[in-house]
């Protein structure tokens, strides 16, 4: 018998994104979460925003642990999680007016992040934004000691991954047709970082 996934760091950082997240998807309908994970953002999202039609994705081994979260809410807003692999999915075929990832670009390979900007810009709209999470770098500087020890941790368990630099994501962004347009300081050395296309 399966457990519902926990994840302490989701428990405790949820409502700082929320109220983040709330204003700038007041005027939105239907947001595609990239990397749903354990599925706890989802339901709490969506409770608090009914407004919204909320899109759940994530790698097919996480998809029953989001489905115990989503079916025990019973929310009438959320919606099953669709199998996105960045790099070997084809992106789903839906219309959405905002892309929402928490602490995703970091445990990606840098051609996983490439792929993530890429298709999020062919998903979005004109005015559409995309809301990214995480602890980030800028200018090739570490914001904190403790982000510090977490990348070389990220290092050592996959060299491929690690915490992104701003600029980089950035340049990404252009490719993809989205400016930066906000940078909000968040708990924990983390960031929320919102690109909006066109």
């Amino acid at each position: 018998m399966m457990t519902k996934p926990f994840a302490e760091a989701c428990e405790q950082n949820k409502d700082p994104i929320l109220a983040v997240i709330e204003p700038l998807l007041r005027d939105c309908r239907n947001v595609l979460e990239i990397g749903s994970g354990t599925g706890q953002h989802a339901v709490h999202f969506a409770a608090n925003l009914p407004h919204l039609l909320w899109h759940t994705s994530d790698m097919a081994e996480n998809h029953p642990g989001i489905l115990m979260w989503l079916e025990e809410a019973a929310l009438p807003n959320t919606r099953p999680p669709l199998r996105l692999d960045v790099l070997r999915d084809p992106w789903p075929e839906i219309a959405v007016d905002a892309v929402y990832s928490a602490n995703t670009a970091h445990i990606m390979g840098w051609l996983e992040v490439e792929a993530l900007f890429a298709g999020v810009g062919k998903l979005l709209p004109e005015g559409g934004l995309f809301a990214l999470y995480g602890p980030f770098n800028y200018g090739g500087h570490y914001t904190s000691d403790s982000n510090a020890r977490f990348d070389q941790w990220l290092k050592m368990r996959d060299p491929q991954s690690g915490i992104r630099d701003v600029d980089d994501l950035n340049r990404l962004a252009a490719a993809a047709g989205m400016g930066l347009v906000q940078d909000y300081e968040m708990p924990v050395n983390n960031r929320t970082l919102v690109w909006k296309k066109g």
